[in-house]
C-alpha cells in the first residue's frame, strides 16, 4: 500500500510555515487596526508578536509529542477523546475553507481595480484554486518548490517596500500616541490577529518531514519571527507615511506606499506581488487540508476513501479532489464579503487555538512521562494565560463591536453542524455506536422494514440462493427479522436458521416475531462482537446470507474465513449491502470497487459476481456464488 513520502527537510518546512502563516492582516491589517485605535495599534502589533511566538513554540511542543499528519486534530485526540478531536478536525477544515477565499478576496483588491468584472476575478481565482491543487496533487515535491518560490517573493516584495519606506517616513504622525480608548487595542487585535493564524497547516504535513521533532518546531518560530518583524514594520511604515487618520480609509495601503516610492509602475508591480503572496498563502492550506481529511478518515472520523494515496505521487489524491470542489464552492459564497468572512473566521480559529493549547498542561499534568523533544517555556501556565488572551479579544469584540454577537452565533453554528456529522459517521463506522443506534431505534427499523428491505429485494435474494428447502442456513446480520421470517418458510422445519445480530433489542425483537409464527426451527443469537467475527456456536451450515452487514465489519477476511470453515465446496452465499445513500454518501471504500470485492471473496475461497441496483435512496450491492475451496 502506497504510504506519505517523508521528503521535507528545514527550508522548504520554513517556506510553507511563512506561506501559510502570513495571512491577510499584513496587506489590509494596518488600516483596519488604524480605523479603530489609531497610532497605538502599532500596540497592538507588538503584542501580537510576542504571543504568537509563543504560540508557535506551543506547537512545536505538540508537533514533537505527535508528529502525525492529523495536527490539531492529533493533539485533541491524544487529550480530550474520539468525539472532541472529530469536533476540533471538523473545525479546523472548516476555518481552512474560509481562509482560503478570504484570502483570495483579499488578493483581488490588490491585483485588479474596484470596476474590474466581477465574472473575470471568479474565472482568474478559479485558475489558480485548479492549479495549486493540481499541484498539491502530483506531490509534496512540486508543493514544497511551488511555498518555496511564493516565499522568496515575499520576502522581496515586503523588503522593497519597508527597506525604503522609512527614508520617506514621517514620524511625526505617531505624536500623539493614544487618540482612542486603551480598551479599542484589544478590538484591533480581533481585526489583525489572522496575520498569525496557520501554524497548523505545517503540522499537518508531519508524516512528509524529515525529523519532524526537529525541524517542524524550528520551522514554525523562525518563520513568526520573521512575519511578526515584517509586520510591525509595515504597520510602523504605514502610519509614520500617511498618519492614522489617512491610513484608516485606505484599502490596500501598500499601493499607495508603493506609489510614493516608485510611482504607478511601482503600484503595477506591488500589486501582482501582493496577489502572488496571497495567492501562496492560500497554496498552504490547499497543500494542507487534504492530510487532515487523511488523517480523520484513518481513524474512521471522515469517509474512509480519502484514506487513498497516489501510488506514484504519494499524495492523498482524494481528499485534493474533494478539497478543490469545496474550495471553488466556497469561494463563490465569499465573494463581496471579506469584513464579514474575516468575522466569521476569527472566533472559529481563537476557539480552536484555545483548545489546542490546553492540551499541553493537560497532557504535562495526564502523560508526564511523554517523550517531549521539544519543550515550550513555562508549559503549564503559559497556554492557559494565552488562551485567557484569545478570550479577551473575543469578549471586546463581542461588547464593542455592533453585530458581533449575531456574527459569532453564525460561527458556532457552524460548528455545532458537525455534531450530528460526528454521530452520522460514528453509526455508519464504529460498531458500538452501530450498537448503540441500533437498539435505540430498532422499532424505528421494524417500522420501516418495507422501504428498507422490499418485499422485491427479499424475493431477489431468496431466487439467488435457490433451494433451500431442509438446510442449515446462516442469517448473518438478522436486525428485526424481516428477511429471516422468509428464511424460516423456505427452509420448512426439516432445515434449520441460525440468525445473528449485534443489536440485543433486534434480535429481542426477531425472536419474539418468530416464535409468533411457530418458527422454532429458528436459532436467534445476539452477538456483539459479530463485526469480527461468526459465532462460535454455529455448527457447519449450507449457505449463508447477509443483508446491510458487510460495511461494518472490522474483519471482513476473518469472517469470511469463519464462514468458510462451516461450509461445504459448492455452497451458496449471498451478500447484500447498501451504497450510495442519497446518491452522495459513500459505502466503505472495499465495497465501491467490484474488482477488490472479488479478489477479498476469492482470497477467502469463494467465487462470486456483483451487480448493483438502484433502490428507494440507495444503491443495493448484491454479491452472491460459491464457495470454491477450503481456506486455512
Amino acid at each position: 500500500m502506497a504510504e506519505l513520502k517523508r521528503t521535507l527537510g528545514f527550508w522548504p518546512l520554513l517556506a510553507i510555515s511563512i506561506s501559510s502563516i502570513i495571512g491577510t492582516g499584513m496587506f489590509i491589517g494596518p488600516a483596519i487596526a488604524a480605523s479603530y485605535s489609531g497610532t497605538a495599534s502599532l500596540v497592538a502589533w507588538v503584542i501580537l508578536l510576542v504571543v504568537a511566538v509563543y504560540v508557535a513554540a506551543c506547537f512545536g511542543e505538540l508537533v514533537a509529542m505527535f508528529p502525525r499528519a492529523g495536527g490539531v486534530y492529533e493533539y485533541t485526540k491524544q487529550t480530550y477523546g474520539r468525539f472532541f478531536s472529530f469536533t476540533l478536525g471538523w473545525l479546523a477544515w472548516i476555518t481552512e475553507n474560509i481562509t482560503t477565499p478570504l484570502l483570495i478576496l483579499a488578493a483581488l483588491n490588490y491585483l485588479t481595480p474596484a470596476h474590474f468584472p466581477m465574472f473575470y476575478k471568479i474565472l482568474v481565482s478559479l485558475v489558480f484554486v485548479v492549479l495549486l491543487n493540481i499541484i498539491a496533487y502530483v506531490g509534496i515535491e512540486a508543493s514544497s518548490l511551488t511555498a518555496i518560490f511564493f516565499t522568496i517573493i515575499t520576502l522581496i516584495v515586503l523588503l522593497a517596500i519597508i527597506i525604503p519606506g522609512f527614508f520617506i517616513a514621517d514620524f511625526s504622525n505617531l505624536s500623539p500616541f493614544f487618540t482612542h480608548p486603551f480598551s479599542m487595542v484589544f478590538v484591533t487585535l480581533f481585526f489583525i490577529i489572522e496575520t498569525f493564524f496557520g501554524w497548523e497547516a505545517t503540522t499537518y504535513l508531519s508524516e512528509e518531514a524529515k525529523e519532524p521533532e526537529k525541524s517542524i518546531p524550528k520551522a514554525l518560530i523562525t518563520a513568526t519571527v520573521i512575519i511578526g518583524l515584517l509586520g510591525v514594520s509595515l504597520a510602523l511604515l504605514s502610519i509614520s507615511i500617511f498618519s492614522w487618520e489617512k491610513l484608516a480609509g485606505l484599502s490596500a495601503p501598500l499601493n499607495d506606499i508603493s506609489m510614493l516610492i516608485f510611482g504607478s509602475f511601482g503600484v503595477y508591480i506591488t500589486g501582482i506581488g501582493v496577489y502572488l503572496i496571497v495567492i501562496g498563502s492560500a497554496a498552504t492550506g490547499i497543500i494542507a487540508a487534504p492530510r487532515l481529511l487523511y488523517a480523520m478518515a484513518r481513524d474512521r472520523l471522515f469517509l474512509p476513501q480519502f484514506t487513498s494515496i497516489h501510488p506514484k505521487y504519494h499524495t492523498p489524491y482524494k481528499a485534493v479532489i474533494f478539497q478543490t470542489v469545496v474550495s471553488a464552492l466556497v469561494l463563490f459564497l465569499a465573494l463581496g464579503v471579506y469584513k464579514t468572512m474575516l468575522s466569521i473566521l476569527v472566533p472559529l480559529v481563537l476557539i480552536m487555538y484555545i483548545i489546542t493549547l490546553l492540551a499541553i498542561p493537560i497532557l504535562r499534568y495526564r502523560k508526564p512521562e511523554l517523550h517531549r523533544p521539544f519543550r515550550v517555556w513555562f508549559g503549564k501556565v503559559g497556554p492557559i494565560l494565552v488562551s485567557i488572551f484569545y478570550l479577551s479579544i473575543l469578549a471586546t469584540w463581542l461588547l464593542k463591536e455592533p453585530g458581533a454577537l449575531s456574527l459569532f452565533m453564525l460561527s458556532l453554528g457552524i460548528v455545532l453542524i458537525g455534531i450530528p456529522v460526528y454521530f452520522l459517521l460514528e453509526m455508519y463506522y464504529n460498531p458500538k455506536a452501530i450498537r448503540s443506534v441500533s437498539n435505540l431505534f430498532s422499532y424505528a427499523t421494524l417500522w420501516t422494514e418495507r422501504l428498507l428491505l422490499p418485499i422485491k429485494v427479499r424475493k431477489e435474494i431468496i431466487a439467488l440462493l435457490g433451494n433451500i428447502k431442509g438446510k442449515n442456513v446462516l442469517e448473518f446480520g438478522c436486525s428485526v427479522g424481516t428477511l429471516t421470517m422468509h428464511l424460516a418458510e423456505e427452509v420448512t422445519k426439516d432445515g434449520k436458521v441460525y440468525a445473528i445480530d449485534l443489536s440485543e433489542r433486534e434480535t429481542g425483537i426477531a425472536r419474539k416475531r418468530l416464535e409468533s409464527k411457530g418458527h422454532h426451527h429458528v436459532v436467534v443469537l445476539y452477538d456483539k462482537h459479530l463485526y469480527s467475527r461468526l459465532h462460535p456456536s454455529v455448527p457447519d451450515i449450507h449457505t449463508v446470507v447477509s443483508v446491510g452487514m458487510l460495511s461494518y465489519l472490522q474483519n471482513v477476511r476473518q469472517v469470511l474465513l469463519d464462514m468458510n470453515r462451516r461450509l461445504k465446496v459448492g455452497s451458496k452465499v449471498c451478500f447484500v449491502d447498501y451504497d450510495k445513500f442519497f446518491d452522495f454518501i459513500p459505502t466503505v471504500a472495499w465495497l465501491e470497487d467490484d474488482r477488490k470485492i472479488k479478489r477479498i471473496f476469492h482470497d477467502a475461497g469463494f467465487s462470486v459476481d456483483v451487480f448493483r441496483k438502484q433502490g428507494f435512496a440507495w444503491k443495493y450491492i448484491y454479491i452472491y456464488g460459491i464457495k470454491v475451496r477450503a481456506v486455512k
